[in-house]
């Protein structure tokens, strides 16, 4: 998303650099979405990526929230009819030059119809080979159970991370439940959780929205993360990767996605992969509750569109 949208300026020519790099160094999950920028502009970055690429990574993009073709910015509506289903995917499709989509998500599940209706049109394109795999994104327990009762849903994608912890009571036993895997986005706590995100943001970053990133919230949770660094002291590590070593301990099927735009913090990340930490590294770590709500969803855009 950061490559083409809401974290300040865009640089397309780093973007395709880290996006290779990732490929070279391993990383073969690239998440996406047809709102990523104006008129899927994120969608058609891959797509350069891909014509090349293509067989080396697993492609995932979303659908559903609808966005202001002036300013692309959400609308703070969504829609799961079937209708759109179908133009929805058709339209991703183009956009990233390829055949088939690897794990088409609900993007956020619409209110006004019954998540068995969205799912059963997703469950079509798999048939008629437009699509591999569907999960859902920021679904609660309840409603990823009634998607599973009508076709296996294959990914619950739901913020997570250090900072984010509201998923585990209910939505992390019902994803396994149902056999998902759960992709965290946001592991990294939108940047705050590396221990050098930026404080003074540009206008054009949703954080500035956020309550997390405001006054005494934003004061306290920079003293919180002081802890995250003083692990990665003790294991000789970024306060990032101990971040996302954290919740790479949660699990086998937990896939986190941390949105980076630059090949130096992409190196960063991968090498979280190899971190280990202690029992009371982890304990230490999970104690950790930041100041101010998070918005689970994707409002906090809505008013930014006049």
């Amino acid at each position: 998303m950061g490559m083409s949208f809401a974290y300040g300026e865009v640089d397309e020519a780093e973007a395709l650099a880290t996006l290779g790099h990732a490929i070279d160094a391993g990383v073969n999950f690239l998440d996406t979405a047809d709102m990523y920028g104006r008129g899927g502009a994120n969608e058609r970055l891959l797509s350069r990526v891909l014509a090349e690429r293509r067989d080396e990574v697993v492609l995932a993009t979303k659908f559903g929230i609808i966005t202001d073709p002036e300013t692309g910015y959400p609308t703070g509506e969504v829609n799961g009819s079937r209708e759109y289903v179908r133009a929805a995917v058709d339209a991703s499709l183009r956009r990233l030059g390829t055949d088939v989509i690897d794990l088409y998500y609900l993007h956020r599940v619409d209110p006004a119809r019954p998540i068995e209706e969205t799912v059963e049109a997703m469950s079509e394109l798999v048939a008629a080979g437009k699509v591999r795999a569907i999960g859902l994104s920021e679904a609660n327990a309840e409603t990823l159970r009634r998607a599973a009762a009508v076709h296996p849903i294959a990914a619950l994608q739901s913020e997570w991370s250090l900072f984010s912890r509201d998923i585990e009571d209910l939505d992390v036993p019902a994803a396994r439940e149902v056999g998902a895997a759960i992709v965290p986005y946001s592991p990294l706590g939108r940047g705050m959780l590396t221990g050098s995100a930026p404080t003074a943001l540009p206008d054009n970053d949703f954080r500035q929205t956020l309550p997390r990133w405001q006054g005494a919230n934003l004061t306290e949770n920079l003293t919180l993360v002081d802890e995250i660094r003083a692990v990665a002291g003790e294991v000789g590590a970024t306060p990032g990767q101990v971040a996302l070593a954290w919740l790479l301990a949660q699990g086998d099927d937990v896939v986190p996605i941390p949105g980076t735009k630059r090949r130096r913090y992409l190196d960063e990340n991968v090498g979280a992969v190899g971190l280990s930490l202690s029992a009371d590294q982890m304990d230490r770590l999970a104690a950790l509750r930041p100041a101010g709500e998070r918005y689970p969803d994707m409002e906090w855009v809505s008013g930014r569109s006049g």
